[in-house]
């Protein structure tokens, strides 16, 4: 299970402005904001955008300055994937150090799309376990329900996190991921596949 909310990708003017630096062509650009106060690459500037952006990394370096944020909601097994990209990327998590203890274990806490009868069965009986030793906890506070509570976590359970990532960094990921056998890499990279101008400036095909 994955949850992607609240997008918001901004800088793109002050990108496109930056690629038109190296020849200082900035007569030519025709982008504008539209009634929605949204950023709307004209014909020139999307003509040059496109460009770049196949002629490879080292010409594309605009890309890396349109930034994404987004909520994103997932399991820690695929967090403990997501973390391999470190570079260009900031993440603020829900806290399970401080906050485990805060709310009651549900099964909705947990992604289980994929589980058996059996799975599941086994899933609620760690739920029912980790609920019975969180009461403990917060009636006792005593450091060894704690820890109990953090090692018998399932990587199942959901971790919220705000993510910041910019065009470059989901061009690899993109490429790395989307033949992945998780299901939510297939969601991600449809949502990589919805942002604006992607089809242009990140899934463009390279080489092409």
């Amino acid at each position: 299970m994955i949850e992607l909310e609240r997008t918001s990708v901004f800088n793109l003017e002050n990108a496109m402005r930056g690629a038109r630096n190296p020849m200082n062509s900035w007569n030519r650009m025709d982008s504008y904001y539209d009634e929605n106060h949204e950023y709307v690459l004209g014909p020139n500037d999307l003509s040059l955008a496109t460009r770049l952006r196949k002629a490879g990394s080292d010409h594309r370096k605009f890309i890396r300055q349109i930034m994404v944020s987004v909520d994103i909601t997932a399991p820690l097994y695929w967090w403990k994937e997501y973390d391999t990209y470190k570079v260009a990327t900031v993440a603020n998590s829900t806290s399970t150090m401080h906050k485990i203890h805060a709310k009651s274990f549900e099964l909705d806490d947990f992604s289980h799309d994929h589980l058996s009868e059996n799975g599941l069965r086994v899933l609620n009986l760690i739920i029912a376990n980790l609920e019975e030793i969180r009461l403990r906890y917060v009636e006792s506070k005593n450091r060894e329900d704690w820890y109990d509570m953090i090692q018998l976590l399932p990587s199942s359970y959901n971790q919220m996190r705000t993510c910041t990532l910019n065009y470059e960094t989901l061009v690899n990921i993109y490429y790395a991921r989307r033949n992945h056998k998780l299901e939510e890499w297939h969601h991600f990279c449809d949502w990589i596949g919805n942002l604006p101008y992607a089809k242009e400036l990140i899934i463009a095909e390279e080489g092409q």
